[in-house]
């Protein structure tokens, strides 16, 4: 989700509201890129800071100082001097570009009274945070932007500031016939209009107002009938509406626990998704952001196991299929038994130099043709057709057990992508890789103890409607745990039929059994985490924990069960209450 003109919005409200009228207490600069003020204003302290990072340009009320360095950078010496203890008279967004205009007054050398701007541009890689005079005379810049790097637009001291290049319109001033005569009639999709057409809006957002509008945004705009044009007028002027009057909502949307928008209105085009509702933009942000970070940490620390994982099943894979082809090459095995069989019952039938002899084969009474090597005796050719059976009946049985030790491979390392597929935090996915090592798959490095950690992760709680606590493991080690020590052999075990995933464990807690409506919320979490998670529906398998059996050697996470029924459940975890431990 794109960090656009209507989060800004939202953002320069809430500075307008608590720091308009302020005084700047301090100035710090913890990053090259970030600049941090602490404002003081009416009995209150506000930390805000201003971010202009090429991949994550920010600004948001912190909650908590930053570490500063001990030698302040040259632009935070240049701030303090000039607007250290200024007032904020005001905060604008010009244009409603993504640009935040903090307006400061404050006392010179000589006493008098001077004005100055503070301009934060978040805009990507041109990112800046750009010091100047009242009358746009640039002082400095936290980014200098000669021409060697932009020949567009120059950003150096003692030039005049100038707005970045933009020819979208700004939403504040778009009238019902601009809209629908001039947007509406690009020769492009429908979504796409509407965000490279107005200033400061996301894809996002034109999304939302063409869902809202009930018109699919991938149409050309050149199939719009009137009322389609009306409906994206109306959903447009309730957006504004919203912007105008301060009515903002921030929310998250998450696709299972990752956070995957933001937006600081209501994202109905995300109905089936979980959603997290702000009161305050800037714990939003912190909020996603953090949780965004971690999810990044974890694919990065993850992508060493992915690719050895995704090798391994390679390889497993073609292995498997070679040895099952070898597998089903002995199912002509029994012929040849009964070929010998029979030739030494009615080879006397045979005469000299005959290819073929035809017999009634004594088990189905029906008539069979043998071939015969003109060269040899019955006797012999009845001796060569035993020859190969034996041959193939031991093929059959050594293809049979690499076969069933390749699945049993197959099936773990499946088990283990789907593992790091629901990791949530780094003690997971070194749970994960313990598992690799000691099944092989990796090596432990050199100087540590078998790669084993101290500490185990803990396995996924919710709560269910009726009351009844439900454990999910995140991977086969945890699984194992889970179902083997937490779990007593009256309580309740579910699993997707014939697929990599978690183990999810009901506590009776002494009750005989629980309502139909927690046999339904923990199937669901056994599709959820499931490798079949994307499926419309799963078939889940059930039974008491006390009907499950490991098998001596088996594979962590590996149990079979003869008793259990069966359930098909939708990979939907909605609405089910998760106890963050």
């Amino acid at each position: 989700m794109a960090f656009d003109g209507v989060v800004i919005s939202n953002i320069v409200r809430d500075m307008k509201e608590r720091l308009s009228g302020g005084r700047i207490y301090k100035i710090y600069q913890p990053e090259n890129d970030e600049i941090n003020l602490v404002i003081k204003n009416q009995g209150n302290t506000y930390r805000l800071m201003l971010n202009a990072s090429a991949t994550l340009p920010l600004v948001y009320f912190l909650s908590e100082n930053k570490q500063n360095p001990a030698v302040a950078p040259n632009f935070c010496m240049l701030l303090r001097k000039h607007v250290g203890n200024g007032r904020i008279v005001d905060i604008e967004q010009p244009n409603f570009e993504r640009i935040i205009q903090v307006n400061i007054e404050h006392l010179d050398e000589m006493g008098d009274l001077c004005k100055k701007k503070l301009v934060i541009e978040l805009m990507g890689k041109h990112s800046n945070i750009i010091f100047m005079e009242e009358d746009g005379r640039i002082v400095d810049s936290i980014k200098r932007i000669g021409a060697q790097i932009s020949s567009v637009r120059e950003v150096l001291p003692g030039y005049d500031y100038v707005l970045p290049p933009n020819d979208k319109i700004n939403p504040l001033e778009v009238t019902e016939e601009l809209f629908k005569t001039v947007i509406l009639e690009k020769p492009v999709s429908v979504e796409k209009a509407i965000y490279s057409s107005i200033t400061g809006f996301s894809k996002d957002i034109a999304c939302e107002l063409c869902y809202e509008a009930g018109v699919d945004g991938d149409f050309s705009t050149d199939s719009l009938a009137q009322s389609n044009r009306d409906a994206l007028w109306q959903a447009f002027v309730q957006l504004i509406s919203r912007v105008r009057e301060g009515r903002y909502e921030p929310v998250i949307v998450y696709d299972g626990e990752e956070p995957t928008a933001f937006a600081a209105v209501p994202l109905k085009m995300y109905g089936d998704l979980k959603q997290e509702h702000f009161e305050d933009i800037s714990e939003l942000l912190m909020r996603y952001y953090a949780k965004k970070d971690i999810y990044a940490r974890i694919h990065q620390k993850s992508t060493d196991l992915r690719k050895v994982l995704a090798t391994a099943v390679e390889r497993t894979s073609k292995k498997y299929d070679l040895q099952r082809k070898q597998l089903k090459d002995t199912e002509k095995r029994d012929k040849y038994r009964i070929y010998g069989e029979l030739l030494q019952t009615y080879g006397y039938q045979a005469g000299q130099g005959d290819k073929s002899i035809t017999v009634t084969n004594y088990y189905t009474g029906e008539e069979m043709t043998i071939p015969l090597d003109e060269t040899l005796t019955p006797v012999e050719n009845a001796n060569k057709y035993f020859s190969k059976y034996n041959k193939l009946k031991r093929t059959y049985e050594a293809s049979l057990k690499l076969v069933e030790e390749s699945r049993a491979a197959l099936d773990h390392l499946l088990s283990l992508q789907n593992s790091i597929e629901i990791a949530v935090s780094e003690a997971d996915l070194a749970e994960i890789k313990e598992e690799m090592i000691l099944a092989g798959i990796i090596k432990a490095k050199p100087g540590k103890k078998n790669g084993v950690r101290q500490e185990k992760s803990k396995p996924l709680h919710y709560i269910s409607s009726d009351g009844f606590h439900m454990y999910v493991g995140k991977n086969n080690l945890q699984n194992d745990r889970l179902t083997f020590k937490t779990a007593n052999a009256k309580d309740l075990w579910f699993h997707a039929k014939e697929m990599p995933g978690s183990h999810v464990i009901v506590k009776l807690e002494g009750a005989e059994d629980v309502p139909d409506a927690t046999y339904e919320e923990a199937a669901r979490l056994a599709a959820y985490y499931s490798s079949g998670k994307t499926s419309p529906k799963v078939e889940i398998d059930y039974t008491r924990r006390g009907s499950l059996k490991k098998p001596p050697q088996a594979n962590p996470g590996y149990v079979i069960y003869h008793t259990n029924y069966s359930m098909v459940a939708l990979p939907d975890i909605k609405g089910i209450t998760e106890v963050k431990e």
